[in-house]
């Protein structure tokens, strides 16, 4: 497995493949460096039979602040067709269905800030774990954006439920880990010195089950989960986040 990034830090240990959001001078702030090594990590492990267990974590303070909006406008800038733009969505959309659909078990280790992105990213996840002191918001509509980011609104309401998926877009009001747990967005809380045990204790067994019946079993949650329908849902998400990143840009000039 490759481990020359400058965007994540990657530590193999046989079966477990521990994945870092490595820029905490950003809040882990993703942006397109960021989604091309998630990707080459992810494809590696398309073909890998020996890693049973990726979790998936941030350095530094928080695990993401979000998406990387500063890079939005530069993009704009140098291709004004918005063909860079999409072609940044949609590497952001690949990400997460291949999160969700590798064979082996994928868990989200979560503290301080999971915020837009970021929450893409963790609820793709098979399991979540977070801290007791983690903050949560999908903060988009707020920003003027479209929820489209990597497909995460159809994932979120059959994780999370559609009621509740549907205030918290509309109002962007942050929620906290006892909430977060609630909603099933994560699958445990615990103190943040307790986070690594968690995972842990996560992971042991699962290394022990045989991989075969863990990726059938997979490929049947993802059906029951309706997968298909996510697919289509999320087709035209880069289309929608780059038509409103252009459209907040021209009413800027």
């Amino acid at each position: 497995m490759l481990t020359d990034f400058k965007a994540l830090q990657v530590t193999d240990e046989g079966p477990i493949l521990r994945v870092q959001l490595n820029r905490p001078e950003t809040g882990n702030s993703v942006d397109g460096q960021m989604l091309s090594e998630l990707l080459e990590v992810l494809r590696a492990l398309e073909d890998d039979n020996t890693v049973r267990v990726m979790v998936l974590s941030g350095a530094g303070d928080h695990f993401c602040q979000g998406g990387d909006r500063s890079e939005f406008p530069a993009l704009l800038e140098r291709d004004p067709s918005g063909s860079e733009l999409r072609s940044l969505a949609d590497k952001a959309q690949r990400v997460c269905s291949t999160i969700s659909q590798l064979k082996l078990v994928t868990i989200a280790r979560l503290h301080g800030d999971v915020i837009g992105a970021g929450l893409g990213l963790a609820v793709f996840c098979d399991l979540r774990v977070g801290a007791d002191s983690c903050r949560f918001r999908m903060p988009e509509v707020g920003l003027g954006v479209p929820p489209a980011w990597g497909g995460v609104l159809p994932r979120l309401a059959e994780e999370a439920g559609q009621a509740w998926v549907r205030r918290l877009l509309l109002t962007a009001e942050p929620f906290d880990a006892a909430r977060a747990e609630q909603l099933s967005i994560l699958h445990e809380v615990v103190p943040a010195g307790d986070l690594d045990a968690a995972v842990a204790r996560w992971a042991k067994p699962i290394i022990r089950r045989d991989p075969t019946t863990v990726r059938i079993t997979k490929t049947m949650l993802n059906a029951r989960a309706g997968a298909t329908q996510l697919a289509v849902a999320s087709h035209f998400d880069d289309e929608l986040l780059t038509a409103a990143v252009a459209r907040r840009a021209l009413h800027r000039r």
